[in-house]
């Protein structure tokens, strides 16, 4: 076919494209109904906030768009043609569907911003989240939170099935199926009663001694546990197993034997020397909290909220 060629449709027949392309946008529609209702196109300007002549530019586009006269420019003011006035009732509608959908969008995003189910390992939840929700709750005191602590592998778990909208881990790595961003580090240090023998020692444990020793220790699955685990390349069975943070805190206390805790965890015991803490030689043990999702799913709402929260 030439360049002079042209196409011509059958009766009938819809142009092609979307249809986006041939119905004007909202904002068109709603200043035709501002002027059918006030009669003056400088009216209609001011009461939605545009410039007159930005008014007529609008009004002239939507006339080329749809093929017809819509509005008469007087010294008078503006009249709708005959055609205008068809085409405004049509526009009623449009704009009213419009409003209705605005309204339902509105209710769900109420009904999701009403409440916020996080899920935290047990040091973050313990000892970090509680001045978060505080202050998520000064921002937003109509939503009501939901918390579930447990160890790394739980918190995954419940983000993947949906029971939760944010999550926090201490873990060496991300869970699979889960995005993520690191919030703060952390620190694990060894720590006993006053009256252990590690207590009183002169010379720093090494990685060795500590890997060998039956420890006071949480479950297996959580965060602390793991990086433990991985920097010292296995652990001795451990002398009790515990799933809270408090619970291994309150044995070690008790001068059961000594324990790797987050140093987040053990301040007061530290300062009112109800623990000691142990030095250790030739491993380190640090590790990187972070918030969790679903992959693709990035927070929204409260929880978008509570992440940045975390960042201040």
């Amino acid at each position: 076919m030439s360049g002079d060629e042209t196409t011509h449709e059958a009766p009938g027949e819809r142009p092609g494209g979307s249809i986006a392309h041939r119905v004007p946008d909202l904002g068109a529609l709603e200043l035709l109904l501002a002027v059918a209702r006030l009669g003056s196109l400088g009216a209609a300007a001011r009461e939605l906030g545009i410039t007159q002549p930005a008014a007529s530019s609008r009004i002239r586009t939507m006339e080329r768009q749809l093929g017809v006269a819509l509005v008469d420019r007087s010294p008078r003011g503006s009249r709708l043609t005959d055609t205008g006035a068809l085409v405004t009732d049509w526009a009623r509608r449009i704009v009213e569907a419009a409003a209705a959908f605005d309204a339902g969008a509105q209710a769900l995003r109420d009904r999701r911003d009403s409440r916020l189910r996080v899920a935290a390992s047990m040091t973050i939840a313990e000892y970090l989240l509680p001045g978060w929700l505080l202050a998520l709750r000064a921002q937003r005191p109509d939503t009501a939170v939901s918390l579930l602590a447990g160890n790394s592998t739980a918190v995954a778990e419940r983000l993947l099935s949906g029971d939760a909208d944010l999550g926090f881990v201490e873990g060496l790595s991300v869970p699979a199926g889960l995005d993520s961003t690191v919030i703060a580090h952390d620190r694990l240090i060894v720590v006993a009663a006053p009256t252990h023998p590690w207590a009183r020692r002169r010379r720093a444990v090494s990685a060795p001694e500590l890997a060998s020793t039956p420890l006071i220790l949480r479950e297996e699955g959580s965060g602390t546990r793991q990086v433990l685990d991985a920097a010292l390349g296995g652990l001795a069975r451990p002398l009790i197993e515990l799933s809270s943070t408090t619970a291994v805190k309150a044995a070690a206390v008790s001068g059961a034997g000594p324990a790797v805790l987050s140093e987040l965890a053990v301040g007061e015991e530290l300062g009112l020397r109800r623990l000691v803490s142990v030095p250790v030689d030739g491993v380190r043990l640090a590790r990187d909290l972070r918030a969790v999702w679903p992959t693709g799913h990035r927070p929204t709402g409260p929880a978008r909220d509570l992440l940045s929260l975390t960042r201040g």
